[in-house]
Parts: C-alpha cells; structure tokens; sequence
C-alpha cells in the first residue's frame, strides 16, 4: 500500500468488507462488475453526474455506479467524480473503495485529482462551527500495481493539495491578503519545498527602477514588492535556457481613481489569480523535482484610492526605461507586468517567458467562463499550450497580435499609453501593450485568465477561486521536459 499526503491507497487486491464502491461507467459501456452475484450488469447506467446505487444486503455492500456521460474527455472524469463526492459525501460513512480497473493511466489520474480536490472549503474565517468536513479514506482498486500508476496517483495528490492552497489565497480577503502577505506566502514555500525566494521591498524597488510598480501601488498604505522564486534542477546546468513566470499580483484592485462600481468589487481581492497560478506552479514543481530550471517574478501592489494615487493622464517611468500615459488607473495590471516582464529579462534571460494576469473584462466577453485568451508570438508555444490545456481540462483560445492593433495604443505624450479607450479588443490591446515591454523575448505567451481564475463553483454559493492555471502550467512544463526544451 502506497500511502498519500491525501488518505489514498492504491490496492490491486480487493479487501474483503469494502463497504461503500464507486465504479465510474460511460453511456456505451458493457458494464461487466465483479461485485454483482451475476457477475454481469447490462441494465441502467446513469446520466452524466449522476448515480445508480445497487445494495446488496447479504454481503452489506453498496455499489455505486457514476455516470460520465458519453465520452471519456478528461475534463468529464474530473469532474464527474469532483461532483460526487461534493454532492453526496453523506453517504459515504465509511472508507470508499473507487474501481479504476477499466480506466487508462490518465483517466485514474483525473478521478484522483477530482477525488481529492472535492474536500476543498472556503469557510477559512468562519467561527464557531467548523467548515471542514473529514475526508473519508479512499482506496484505488486497479488490475495491477506498477510504478508508473504510483507515480500517476502521487501526483495528483500532491497536484490537488497545490491548488486547494492557491485557492485558499485567491479567496482570502484583501485586508489579510497584503502584498507582505504574499510575499510570507512564498518564502514559507520556498522554505518547506527547497527552492529559492527572495523579495524587494520598497527600498529595492526604487533602486531596481520598477517605477511602474511602484506608481500602482503609492495609493496604497501597503507598500508594494517584487516576489523572485526559483527552482534550478540539481542535475541540469544553470545556465541552460530555462522558463520564465511572471503574475500579476494585485491583491485587492479597487480601480484606482478610475475607480470600479461597487457592486462585485468585493471580488477584486482575486485579482492577483495570475501571481498564484505561478506561484502554486513553482511550488507544484518544486514537490515533484521536475527536470527544468524554472524563475518566476511576481509583482504584487495593492490599487488603492488616496490622495497620493497615480491620476488619469499621468505620465509614469518604467522598469525598461519606457514611459507610460495612464489612461486608466483601472489599467492597472498590465503596469506591474510591465516592470515584471522587463526585469525577468534583464535579470535572468529566459528562453521562453509566460505570464498569467486575471487582465481584462474583454477577455471574458469574448470567451465566457471556458477558456483563458492566449496571445503569444510563437506557433511552438501556442500548440503546446492548447495541448496543454486539453490534457489539464483548462482549456486556452488564441488571439491575434497583428501589428495593425498596436496602433490603438499611441500617445501623443509618452511612448505608450495603457488603455485604447476604444469599447473593442481591449484584451488584444493590453496583449499588444505588453508586447511592447517583451521585445528581448525569443518566444513569449501571454495569458488572460479573467474568466477562469474567478467565478461559480461546485464548492461554493458565492463566486471562488477555480486554482486555473496551475494544471495548465504543469502539463506545459511536462510538454517543454519532453523535448528537452
């Protein structure tokens, strides 16, 4: 047996007084289940997230079977198993044995993840009664062991335990969720999963010449900082090209002078989904040793309304020297990523640079709540990461980054200014804005994930944190060791 940090075993032998069994099937199944007296079921099989108890009173066994509906699309296993255990833990008294003797390597990996991501509860600051539900131990009956299976399963654990982390520091609130806070975030991390952090503080910032960090986030009484983590490979070269993350992190966004109507501004404590996205990427790497050198730069700011806030046609300095007219202190993300951006590549050169921000509301207009945007000026990076996403069930939709766009952005008084002002394309122009501070960049993507970082869960009543984007960076991690890239 192959314990977890998740109450998980892998057992090829099934135990005499199982109890409780879960055993997935699909709309063109020929279910044939070993627990039943005839040894074969050809009768019902349910719905997509749906169940069908079968209870066997002489043997005071329950089978369960879950419906997947008619396809076997990773996203599908997932959550159909995600939902189950949200939606009908109460039955579940005891342990639960889970049947993935018919399901592939992948497919046991995504009904793990969805298993263990299910106990996941945003009732962090609730008093009183407490919002944590135990998890039922829960045992993985497959046909056979082998090292690779192990492997699958531990890594979905350890995946789940990453997000179920991210999502909590999503979800906390912007006055316990302080740049400074973040920043402890990280090095605690990089403390307990050995790989380097590092921060600059206010001080560092002005030497560093991170000007338009600092602009966002002087209305502020929480100083902002620049988070540096790094994960070198003990048997690789440091050297060696290696992957550059920058996210956006802003912990609470209230516009700025420009400031956001009070209706939903509650949920802007979310806006810094992209900086942990990264982070829970660096960490997840990290656990899992993966073969690549890794740097991520996180510049974190709080966008407040003050006296002493950057003002709507302001012109403000730059990491890479180059001046901004601020448009739109709303505009506010794609400022830090622009000194973020900029000082990963004069400091570390990466080969390939990718940065996620929960960027703009036009993003989520042109895509929903499905997929994030994704603008990049390489065909390699745009096939991996659709691939990627696919296989992490975070899915990406490509954008355009034709020259013809940039057009948008000239300013009569500086060398960019960062908002069109035209009611069209406005996740292509923040795309096109950052393009102008990645010129050093060999191979660059850019990913909005507004629309998928933040919304309605299966966990939640209010809208939460989804963890996106660390699945996705995981398996386009995988995709870059694969070609030893």
């Amino acid at each position: 047996m192959h314990q977890l940090i998740h109450p998980v075993e892998i057992i090829d032998k099934a135990p005499d007084h199982p109890g409780l069994i879960l055993v997935p099937c699909f709309m063109d199944d020929n279910l044939s289940i070993s627990w039943l007296p005839s040894k074969t079921y050809q009768g019902y099989v349910p719905e997509k997230n749906q169940i069908f108890q079968i209870f066997l009173a002489d043997q005071d066994l329950t089978v369960v079977l879950l419906g997947m509906g008619p396809d076997d699309h990773i996203a599908t296993v997932f959550e159909s198993f995600r939902s189950f255990m949200i939606n009908h833990r109460k039955m579940i008294t005891k342990d639960l044995l889970v049947d993935l003797r018919q399901l592939p390597d992948d497919l046991a990996y995504q009904s793990v993840l969805g298993l263990t991501l299910s106990d996941y509860s945003t009732g962090t600051y609730k008093t009183g009664k407490s919002s944590s539900v135990a998890f039922p131990k829960i045992q993985i009956l497959v046909d056979r062991f082998h090292p690779t299976l192990e492997t699958v399963v531990q890594e979905a654990g350890q995946t789940a335990e990453v997000v179920k982390r991210i999502c909590a520091l999503v979800d906390a609130p912007g006055n316990i969720k302080t740049p400074a806070f973040l920043g402890q975030w990280a090095v605690d991390s990089g403390k307990q999963f050995g790989y380097q952090v590092a921060l600059l503080d206010y001080r560092e910032l002005k030497a560093e010449n991170l000007l338009a960090l600092l602009a966002v986030g002087q209305g502020s009484i929480n100083q902002p900082l620049l988070i540096k983590m790094q994960y070198l490979h003990p048997d690789l070269d440091p050297a060696e090209t290696h992957l550059g993350l920058v996210g956006k992190g802003v912990t609470f966004d209230t516009g700025g002078l420009s400031i956001k109507r009070a209706t939903n501004m509650h949920y802007m404590k979310s806006d810094m989904g992209g900086a942990a996205a990264v982070m829970g990427a660096m960490e997840l790497i990290a656990r899992l040793k993966l073969p690549i050198n890794v740097t991520a730069v996180i510049p974190v700011a709080e966008n407040s309304v003050d006296a002493n806030s950057i003002r709507p046609g302001d012109v403000i300095g730059s990491h890479s020297g180059k001046s901004i007219e601020v448009i739109d202190t709303d505009a506010e993300g794609r400022l830090i990523l622009a000194d973020g951006l900029s000082y990963m590549q004069q400091h570390y050169h990466p080969g390939i640079l990718v940065d996620l921000a929960t960027l703009t509301g036009n993003c989520v207009a042109a895509l929903g709540y499905q997929a994030a945007g994704l603008f990049t000026n390489s065909n390699d990076l745009a096939d991996r990461f659709t691939s990627a996403g696919e296989i992490a069930g975070e899915r990406v939709w490509r954008l355009p980054l034709w020259d013809s766009y940039g057009d948008a952005l000239h300013s009569d008084v500086a060398d960019v200014k960062n908002l069109s002002g035209k009611p069209v394309a406005g996740a292509i122009a923040a795309a096109k804005f950052l393009e102008v501070f990645v010129e050093e960049a060999p191979s660059w993507a850019h990913l909005d994930i507004a629309g998928v970082a933040f919304g309605d869960t299966a966990h939640a009543k209010m809208k939460s944190a989804t963890g996106f984007g660390v699945r996705l960076l995981l398996e386009f991690v995988k995709s870059l060791i694969s070609t030893k890239l």
